[in-house]
């Protein structure tokens, strides 16, 4: 998984270490200043994948900071968070208008502000907030659409690909046909259960080759389940 670069712009040296400490134990590369200008300057010399900005900062203030990094072409679609001690409904407002992504009140948990910046990045850069799914010698990639199995590439299908993700997503849980038809194909589809062990098929012949083992099991009058049976 690649690791997410963060621009933490936040004049409370407290607060800041607290942040920093907090985003580098989930594996952010942290650039932090105090200061609205040097801010515009980190993020035109290394473009962030994320912006933590505090409304009240040195030299520029916070909403300045936020106009500008949305008129820099290296900034403009790069998500920025609010971080401030105005709670009104006004000033909340005038921060998503001036192109902030999210806003979160102080005082906030680390936590979930944490939680704030995931949902965030998984949003606008999945393949920063852990769009790569592995288990077992699977990994796939979510975001490139592609699969490997043993670090060799595997050609799935649209609908294998769906099934396979679906799997990787809840390895161990043995799923119903029924449910792996509202999971892959949508609850309104009009196909027939027995379509999914036509297409479960496909996903054993493609991922498990001329001899490696099955790492689907078919689990008698309740349905399949990715499993290497260890």
């Amino acid at each position: 998984m690649a690791r997410a670069r963060m621009l933490l712009v936040e004049d409370d040296a407290a607060l800041a270490e607290l942040l920093v400490y907090h985003f580098k134990r989930e594996d952010f590369e942290i650039a932090h200043t105090p200061d609205g200008e040097e801010a515009l300057l980190l993020a035109k010399e290394k473009t962030p994948d994320i912006v933590l900005l505090d409304w009240m900062v040195e030299s520029l203030s916070g909403i300045e900071v936020c106009r500008r990094l949305r008129r820099m072409p290296e900034t403009q679609n790069v998500p920025i968070i609010m971080l401030t001690a105005r709670g009104e409904e006004e000033d909340r407002v005038r921060g998503l208008e001036t192109g902030a992504d999210d806003y979160v009140t102080k005082p906030f948990s680390p936590r979930e502000l944490v939680a704030r910046v995931g949902a965030v990045l998984r949003r606008v850069r999945p393949a920063l907030a852990g769009e790569q799914l592995t288990y077992s010698d699977i990994e796939m990639d979510t975001v490139g659409h592609k699969v490997r199995r043993g670090g060799e590439v595997v050609p799935l299908g649209p609908t294998e690909f769906r099934l396979l993700k679906h799997f990787l997503e809840h390895p161990g849980w043995v799923f119903s046909r029924e449910r792996l038809l509202d999971a892959v194909w949508g609850h309104d589809s009009d196909i027939e259960s027995r379509t999914v062990d036509v297409h479960i098929r496909r996903l054993r012949k493609a991922i498990n080759g001329e001899d490696r083992p099955d790492i689907i099991r078919t689990v008698r009058s309740a349905g399949y389940a990715l499993d290497t049976g260890a």
